[in-house]
C-alpha cells in the first residue's frame, strides 16, 4: 500500500494514497467547475502526487529519506497523456508544492524532462521515480482510472500574457486549496484516520443580507447628526447605486466626494447586484489599502451582519506578511512539518463577505506561490469593491487592470473603482489590449447630473506654502486654543511621532499611526470621536500620518495637512466639517514642513510634484471640488512623469509568461513586511505568548486572535536593533516563522506612540 502522508504527529494511521488523490481530484473539480474547468482540475488531482507511487516516497514517510520531488512525474504524466490541452494542469501538478515556473511550451517540455531531471535536478532534489510508466501502472493498481481526454484546455496559448497567466493561475488555485484542505483535514483529525475539516463558509444569503443593510442604512438616516444638505447627497448616492446595480455584470466607477457614504453605498450596490445577478454572484470581496480603513470596515459590518449570520460571515485578511514566496528558501521538501504547518495557515476566502488589503488581492493575481494563489478561484463569480483606488501604484495600474478585466469578461464577477479622486485609468484602455482582450471600458455609477461634487462643499482650503514649518513652530501653532479641535496629518511617522511628543503636555493629545496595534487605533479613534461629539466637546489635537486620511469617519473643524499629492490632500480635506454643521467652511491648512526626506520612497514625491506645478500655474488655488482638476492631474501624473509604463523586467517577465519572475516584480510595496506580537494590553500579551509556548506551533486560530494586538512593520534589515527583541514564532519541530514574532521588551510601547524601540544599543544596554 502507498501513502499520501504520515500518521498524525507521527503516530496513527497514516492516509493511503488513494484516498487522498480521489478527494483531491473531487474537491479541485468542484471547485474549478464555476471556472469551467472540471475535467482538467480532476486530471490534475489525480496525478497531483503520483510520484508518491515509490518506495522512496513510503521511505521519506518514515524519516529515511529527504529531499524528494514527488510532483514532476505527475506533470510529465499530464503533458503526455493529454498533450497540450493539459499545459494549465501540467504546470498547476509541477507548482504545486514550488510554485508556478515558466508559461511557456517549449520550456514545460524541458522543465518536466524525467531524463534529466534524475541527473540534474534544479533544486538539488531527487525524484521519487523516473519512470512514470511503473507509476501509471500502480495508480491503476489501486483502482483510479484518468479520462480518456480533456475536452478543453482553461488555457489558450495565444491568450495575451496577464490574461493567459491569470487562467494558469485559476486552475492553479483550485488544485492548490483542494490539496491544502484535503492535506489539513488529515493533519487535524484523530489519530485513527478520521478526517477533521475545517467548517465551509456560510452562503451569501442576499435576499436577507440586503433587507439587514437597507434597515441598517434607515436606522443611520434616522439617526444623523450631519445636516440636511449632506443627508440629501448621501441618499442621492445611495439611490444612484441601487439603480447602477440592476446593470448586467462589468467593470464600474464610483466618484463621489468624501463624506458621501461611500463605504456602505458601495455594499448595497453588490448586495442589490448579486440579487439581481443570483446565479452569477457568491460572495463580495471589499478590497482597501489601509488598515486603519480596513479594521474600521471589517467593524461596520460585524455590527451589521453577525447578530444575523454569525461569526464567520464576515473575514478580515490583512496581514501584510506571509504573502509572498520566499525566494531565499531552497528546502522544498513539503513532508516537513514546520513547511507543511506555514501552508496550512494561508487563508483561502471561504466567506460571503471578505475584507483584504491591496497587498492580498492584487499581488496574489501576479503570485507564483501556491499559498498566494490558493484563493483566487474564489474571487470567480465575485463582486470585488476597490476602495480608495487612487492609491493603485501607477507604474502597475496597465498589467492590474488587465487581470482585473479578465475576471470580469471570463469568470463571471464585477469590479468597482470607489474614491473621491478617480485615476483617469480609461485612456490606458489600447495599451491594457494588449495584455488582455476586452481593455478597460467602466461605467461610471453616479450621473453628473447629481453634482454631487459641487453639492459637498464644505471647507475653504488654504495653500501656505510660501513658508516652510519647523516641527516645533507647527507644534506652537496647533497648541493655540483656536486649535482647540484639530487634525494634523503629516507624510512620516517620525514626522508624526516628533509633532506628538513635542506636543504630549498639551491638553488633548492623540496620535495615530501604523506602529500603534489594530486594538490601540481603535481606541484612539473612539477616544478623537467622543471629543468630537458636538454634544459635549473636548480638546482633542490627534497628529497622524496618512492612515487617518481615506475613509476614517472623523469630523475636524480645522485640519492641517503636511503638502503632498493632490488626492491626498483632497482624502485630509475630507476629514473637516465632514457632516456640514459648522456654520462656516472648515478651515483646511496646506502647509510645507521643513528638513529633507519629506516624503515615502516611491512615486509619492513625483505626484507632489505634479500637484506643485498644478498650483503654480493656478492663480485661485486648487479646487479639490473640481472632477476635471483631477482629470488634469493623473494625466500629467501619467504622461508627463511617463510612470505608467511597466518596468522593463516586469514586462520582459510578463512577455516570457514567467510566473517566477512576474511574481518578483509586480510589488505594490517593495519591501516585504513582519508581524510583531506588541504589548498594547498586558493581559492578552501575556495569554497569547503562553498559548504560543504550550501549543509549540503557530496555528490560524492564534494569528486571529493575535492580530488586534500586532504592529506589521517593513522587514528590518539584518543590524537593525530591532532583531535583538524579537522571538520567532514557533512552527513545531524546531521550526520558526519568518513572518511572525513575540516583541520580548514591553515597555517599548508606548501609550501615545506605539513600538517605539531605542535607536542606539547603548540605549537598552545601559
Amino acid at each position: 500500500m502507498y501513502f499520501a502522508h504520515s500518521g498524525k504527529d507521527g503516530r496513527g494511521r497514516p492516509e493511503p494514497l488513494k484516498e487522498h488523490l480521489s478527494l483531491v481530484a473531487q474537491r479541485a473539480s468542484g471547485y474549478a467547475d464555476f471556472l469551467g474547468a472540471s475535467c482538467e482540475a480532476r486530471v490534475s488531482g489525480l496525478l497531483h502526487d503520483l510520484g508518491k507511487y515509490s518506495e522512496l516516497f513510503l521511505r521519506r514517510l518514515k524519516n529515511e529519506e529527504k529531499g524528494l520531488d514527488h510532483w514532476s512525474a505527475g506533470a510529465y504524466v499530464a503533458l503526455q497523456l493529454y498533450q497540450w490541452n493539459a499545459f494549465a494542469g501540467a504546470l498547476a501538478i509541477q507548482g504545486h508544492h514550488i510554485g508556478l515556473q515558466h508559461g511557456y511550451p517549449p520550456l514545460l517540455r524541458t522543465e518536466l524532462d524525467l531524463e534529466g531531471l534524475s541527473k540534474k535536478h534544479p533544486l538539488s532534489l531527487r525524484l521519487t521515480e523516473k519512470d512514470p510508466r511503473i507509476l501509471l501502472e500502480r495508480l491503476q493498481g489501486d483502482g483510479l482510472s484518468l479520462p480518456p481526454s480533456i475536452a478543453q484546455s482553461i488555457y489558450h496559448p495565444k491568450t495575451e500574457p496577464v490574461a493567459g497567466m491569470l487562467d494558469i493561475r485559476m486552475l492553479f488555485s483550485a488544485l492548490v486549496d483542494a490539496d491544502y484542505i484535503e492535506t489539513e483535514a488529515h493533519f487535524q483529525g484523530e489519530t485513527d484516520g478520521t478526517k477533521h475539516y475545517r467548517p465551509e463558509g456560510p452562503r451569501l444569503e442576499v435576499d436577507k443580507a440586503l433587507d439587514i443593510l437597507c434597515e441598517h442604512l434607515k436606522n443611520l438616516r434616522q439617526g444623523s447628526e450631519a445636516s440636511e444638505q449632506m443627508n440629501t447627497l448621501r441618499d442621492d448616492l445611495l439611490h444612484a447605486c441601487f439603480t447602477a446595480a440592476e446593470s448586467p455584470p462589468g467593470i464600474f466607477t464610483l466618484s463621489a466626494p468624501t463624506g458621501s457614504g461611500k463605504t456602505l453605498a458601495m455594499l448595497a450596490f453588490a448586495l442589490k447586484h448579486a440579487k439581481r445577478h443570483k446565479d452569477t454572484f457568491r460572495r463580495v470581496i471589499m478590497v482597501i489599502p489601509y488598515l486603519t480603513i480596513i479594521e474600521q470596515t471589517a467593524r461596520i459590518y460585524r455590527e451589521i451582519f453577525q447578530p444575523h449570520f454569525g461569526n464567520h460571515y464576515v473575514l478580515e485578511h490583512h496581514s501584510l506578511a506571509g504573502t509572498r514566496e520566499k525566494e531565499t528558501r531552497s528546502e522544498q521538501d513539503s513532508e516537513e512539518p514546520s513547511r507543511r504547518t506555514e501552508r496550512l495557515l494561508a487563508e483561502n476566502w471561504d466567506a460571503p463577505l471578505v475584507i483584504t488589503t491591496n497587498v492580498q488581492c492584487l499581488e496574489s493575481l501576479f503570485s507564483s506561490s501556491p499559498s498566494s494563489c490558493r484563493k483566487l478561484h474564489r474571487l470567480a463569480g465575485s463582486i470585488i469593491l476597490f476602495d480608495e483606488v487612487q492609491t493603485l501604484p501607477p507604474q502597475l495600474a496597465i498589467p492590474t487592470l488587465a487581470a482585473l478585466s479578465r475576471l470580469v469578461e471570463r469568470y463571471k464577477a464585477t469590479v468597482v473603482f470607489s474614491t473621491a479622486t478617480q485615476p483617469a485609468f480609461t485612456h490606458l484602455d489600447t495599451k491594457i489590449c494588449r495584455y488582455t482582450p476586452t481593455g478597460w471600458k467602466p461605467k461610471e455609477i453616479v450621473s453628473n447630473d447629481l453634482k454631487l461634487f459641487d453639492r459637498s462643499r464644505r471647507t475653504r482650503i488654504s495653500f501656505d506654502t510660501n513658508r516652510s514649518y519647523s516641527w516645533e513652530a507647527l507644534a506652537k501653532e496647533l497648541s493655540h486654543d483656536n486649535n482647540n479641535q484639530v487634525l494634523c496629518i503629516v507624510n512620516l511617522k517620525k514626522h508624526a511621532q516628533q509633532v506628538a511628543e513635542l506636543l504630549q503636555k498639551v491638553p488633548g493629545i492623540f496620535h495615530l499611526s501604523t506602529k500603534m496595534c489594530p486594538s490601540h487605533r481603535e481606541e484612539v479613534l473612539n477616544k478623537v470621536r467622543s471629543c468630537l461629539d458636538p454634544k459635549s466637546p473636548q480638546p482633542c489635537r490627534l497628529i497622524s500620518t496618512q492612515c487617518v486620511e481615506a475613509g476614517v469617519d472623523v469630523d475636524f473643524p480645522v485640519v492641517y495637512r503636511a503638502f503632498g499629492p493632490l488626492e491626498a490632500i483632497a482624502q485630509a480635506a475630507g476629514r473637516c466639517n465632514r457632516n456640514g454643521n459648522l456654520s462656516q467652511p472648515g478651515k483646511v491648512i496646506i502647509f510645507s514642513p521643513e528638513g529633507e526626506r519629506l516624503y515615502p520612497p516611491g512615486g509619492y514625491e513625483q505626484a507632489a510634484d505634479v500637484t506643485q506645478i498644478l498650483l503654480n500655474n493656478s492663480s485661485d488655488g486648487l479646487d479639490i471640488n473640481d472632477p476635471n482638476l483631477f482629470e488634469r492631474y493623473y494625466r500629467l501624473l501619467y504622461d508627463l512623469v511617463k510612470n505608467t509604463s511597466l518596468s522593463p523586467e516586469l514586462e520582459d517577465a510578463l512577455k516570457r509568461r514567467n510566473f517566477v519572475d512576474t511574481a518578483k516584480n509586480y510589488r505594490l510595496i517593495k519591501q516585504d513586511a513582519i508581524n510583531i506580537l506588541v504589548s498594547y494590553d498586558d493581559e492578552r500579551y501575556n495569554e497569547l505568548r503562553e498559548q504560543l509556548q504550550k501549543k509549540g506551533c503557530l496555528t490560524g486560530k492564534w494569528q486571529k486572535d493575535a492580530r488586534p494586538y500586532t504592529v506589521s512593520l517593513f522587514r528590518p534589515k539584518d543590524d537593525d536593533i530591532v532583531w535583538h527583541f524579537l522571538q520567532p514564532a514557533p512552527l513545531g519541530r524546531n521550526g520558526q516563522s519568518e513572518d511572525w514574532f513575540i516583541y520580548l521588551k514591553p515597555e517599548h510601547y508606548d501609550n501615545l506612540l506605539g513600538l517605539k524601540p531605542p535607536q542606539e544599543v547603548e540605549a537598552w544596554l545601559a
